[in-house]
């Protein structure tokens, strides 16, 4: 799941960024680790990952732009800095997508004795340059809700979505809506952002499952820009497919939103499946007009992060394998669990704080 494109024009970059919308997030393999960078030397790795003392730690969670999705981040990383006594945990964002600015906002904090960071890199393709410079200044480094391009992470690690299983999932649930059989259209982000060609293939298996019996009529791609684009792409699509189409599988966090709008308003019997957990997602799962969502973790990526990266930058642990990849978690939402669902994500976090002390980290 991220929120940038693999774009290389740095002159694109901001633009093609927020096309790919807020289903932020990219995996390779859960649990894989990059090849660029030699494991941690052999250690027991049986000491306590219970921070001894975080008040040297000073944490910046840094998105790379605007968005609702990192709004989460904001409370996560307050609790943490409460919960495990750092010395300060702040979020700061800049106003355009754009790596360089993110890149100068991450030296003014560095400036001001921020020493770990929690990043969303703006451009998957130059991030680890950006990811570098900041381990060679002694700062511990997680790339948080995405990982760079190709199979090198220059960062500690990289807690993310698997989006490839988010989109079949989601897939998966809107074909049980449907019944099991009919037409299926599939609205997600920016085509040449690999994270959205990682959705398409996730949609493409559940639908090839089927046996023939679901079709995927179109995949509509670049509608997240905003949500007038978003809107306008599902009111063309709705004119003029509409009587074709069984249900909608929605990737990206702004035709999500226009998808159950339009679908409420006009009528239409399609089944709809979203992404992530706005409000209005919600309450369209408790009115019936949306049949399931598919919700990630911000929560979980920023407080096992902010945990983590304390460890670190305090020595206190390292990575088994430098430039780890973990999954954040995906969960299926629909109006049975909209009310419970939390609880189940809540787990994860925890889960994912035992995985970190068990085989991620090593600890004196």
């Amino acid at each position: 799941m991220r929120l940038p494109t693999r774009s290389v024009l740095p002159g694109v970059v901001a633009v093609a960024v927020l096309m790919a919308g807020s289903t932020a997030c990219t995996i390779r393999t859960s649990g894989a680790s990059s090849d660029g960078r030699a494991a941690a030397p052999a250690r027991t790795g049986t000491g306590s990952a219970e921070l001894t003392d975080g008040s040297g730690v000073k944490v910046a969670l840094v998105p790379g732009g605007a968005h609702p999705y990192f709004q989460p981040w904001k409370a996560a990383g307050a609790a943490a800095q409460q919960q495990y006594g750092l010395g300060d945990v702040t979020f700061d964002e800049t106003s355009e997508w754009d790596q360089q600015k993110q890149d100068d906002l991450l030296s003014t904090l560095a400036a001001r004795g921020y020493n770990a960071f929690g990043v969303f890199g703006v451009s998957p393709t130059d991030i680890n340059t950006t990811f570098a410079d900041l381990r060679a200044q002694g700062f511990a480094v997680a790339s948080l809700a995405s990982c760079p391009a190709g199979d090198t992470d220059e960062a500690d690690f990289c807690l993310s979505t698997d989006v490839k299983a988010a989109a079949y999932k989601a897939a998966k649930a809107a074909i049980d809506a449907m019944g099991g059989r009919g037409t299926l259209v599939h609205l997600t982000g920016n085509n040449v952002d690999a994270n959205t060609q990682m959705r398409i293939k996730g949609v493409n298996e559940a639908v090839k499952e089927s046996g023939g019996k679901v079709k995927l009529l179109q995949t509509i791609t670049d509608v997240d820009k905003d949500l007038q684009t978003a809107q306008k792409a599902v009111s063309d699509l709705l004119a003029a497919k509409g009587d074709q189409i069984q249900a909608i599988v929605t990737t990206a966090y702004n035709p999500a939103v226009a998808a159950a709008d339009a679908v409420k308003r006009s009528g239409s019997h399609a089944k709809v499946v979203a992404i992530d957990d706005d409000a209005k997602i919600l309450g369209a799962i408790r009115d019936g007009s949306v049949a399931a969502t598919v919700v990630q973790n911000p929560v979980g990526q920023a407080e096992v992060g902010t945990w983590a990266l304390a460890l670190l930058q305090t020595k206190q642990c390292t990575m088994r394998h430098p430039g780890q990849i973990v999954d954040s978690g995906s969960f299926v939402v629909t109006k049975t669990n909209v009310g419970t669902y939390d609880t189940a994500r809540e787990a994860k976090t925890q889960d994912l704080k035992k995985q970190f002390a068990s085989t991620v980290l090593a600890c004196k």
